[in-house]
């Protein structure tokens, strides 16, 4: 069986990895040009019963093991006067350890077949019997059995199952760092592992990385396309958002270390699903594009993409057996964390803001 994967983010990267392990072999396409044609940005949280599942069926949990970020899980809470309401430390017992993004895909590169560096995917047509070809933009093309978008949020092959597009979500990110052995107040703030100060409307996002950096967003409540605007790279017009927040937490913003990088929020609908397409189907951010307030976007990638290995691994040549099989459990897991997604925007940035997320941690 020939099978295409569009996309080496993590989810295509440990589908291609979980079906190596049981001896198929698949061609992942992807658009950069090499793995290090972009950062891949900061720390995730890998939970239990996905992420960490998933790298328990793809073999390598235990190499996972060593890129634990020490200290990481701990957990700050904070208004918008910078008090703090909740501080947990790292205990080591928690269950949703904390690793740099790009140390987590090196692995699962270093452990898949090779991919195609390069390759950007305009189109993909079906040709019947449930093959498809795969149109390029150099003018080539390729035949496959069975084409799988692993290509994220604007998916070339979603089209194919679903018209559907992700909406904005009325909330952007102003991402940026500060180097901690600069700012010494700003570390002390921001703790060991992951930060939250909020309120209404706006918040600040942060969590230190291994290098002892500091991964900073503010979070807005603003305009779709205020993103294109000159306000969103000035940390002057920034801090107009700001301005009666405790002068620590502007701070954050005024001693930047590099630029500012905004970036919107955008989500498919919650319960976004497809009939049945013969020979092709979707996993992570291409099935389930969700806004990151439940921690589970890269987790679920790398679910979907250990569940499908598995299930291609256990109906060998029977691709409709198999992509029943996983959608079948693919939507209503998705749709639940959706749900929890879209929920925690919501209670991030409402009016007593960050009362709603100091309940949901008591509860």
């Amino acid at each position: 069986m020939n099978i295409t994967i569009v996309g080496a983010g993590l989810g295509g990267l440990t589908l291609a990895r979980v079906l190596h392990v049981h001896g198929v072999e698949a061609t992942v396409l992807e658009l950069d040009a090499s793995p290090t044609a972009r950062t891949q940005g900061g720390m995730l949280d890998i939970h239990e019963d996905s992420g960490q599942a998933a790298l328990r069926a793809a073999g390598l949990h235990e190499e996972f093991r060593t890129l634990i970020h020490p200290g990481g899980e701990a957990m700050r809470i904070l208004d918008k006067h910078a008090v703090v309401h909740l501080d947990e430390p790292d205990d080591g017992r928690g269950g949703r350890p904390e690793v740099d993004r790009g140390a987590l895909r090196d692995l699962l590169l270093g452990s898949a077949p090779p991919v195609r560096w390069g390759v950007k995917v305009t189109s993909a047509r079906p040709l019947g019997d449930g093959r498809h070809e795969v149109l390029l933009a150099d003018g080539s093309s390729i035949t496959t059995d069975l084409l799988v978008g692993a290509d994220g949020a604007w998916s070339r092959i979603r089209p194919l199952v679903s018209p559907v597009s992700p909406s904005y979500t009325g909330v952007s990110f102003v991402e940026f760092d500060l180097l901690a052995d600069r700012h010494p107040v700003a570390a002390d703030l921001i703790g060991g592992g992951f930060f939250f100060a909020l309120g209404a409307d706006k918040g600040f996002l942060a969590h230190r990385e291994p290098d002892g950096s500091l991964h900073v967003y503010t979070a807005l409540t603003v305009p779709e396309d205020w993103h294109r605007s000159a306000d969103a790279i000035d940390k002057t017009a920034l801090l107009r958002h700001f301005a009666d927040w405790d002068p620590r937490l502007r701070a954050l913003i005024a001693d930047a270390d590099s630029a500012l990088t905004p970036r919107p929020i955008y989500a498919l609908p919650v319960g976004h699903r497809w009939p049945r397409v013969p020979g092709v189907t979707l996993l992570g951010d291409a099935a389930h594009l969700m806004s990151p307030f439940a921690g589970e976007g890269a987790n679920l990638a790398m679910f979907d993409g250990a569940s499908l290995g598995e299930a291609i691994a256990a109906n060998p040549g029977d691709v409709e057996a198999a992509l029943t099989a996983y959608e079948r459990n693919l939507f209503p897991r998705s749709e639940s964390a959706a749900t929890a997604s879209a929920q925690g925007l919501v209670v991030c940035f409402d009016q007593d803001a960050p009362r709603g997320l100091l309940d949901q941690f008591a509860a």
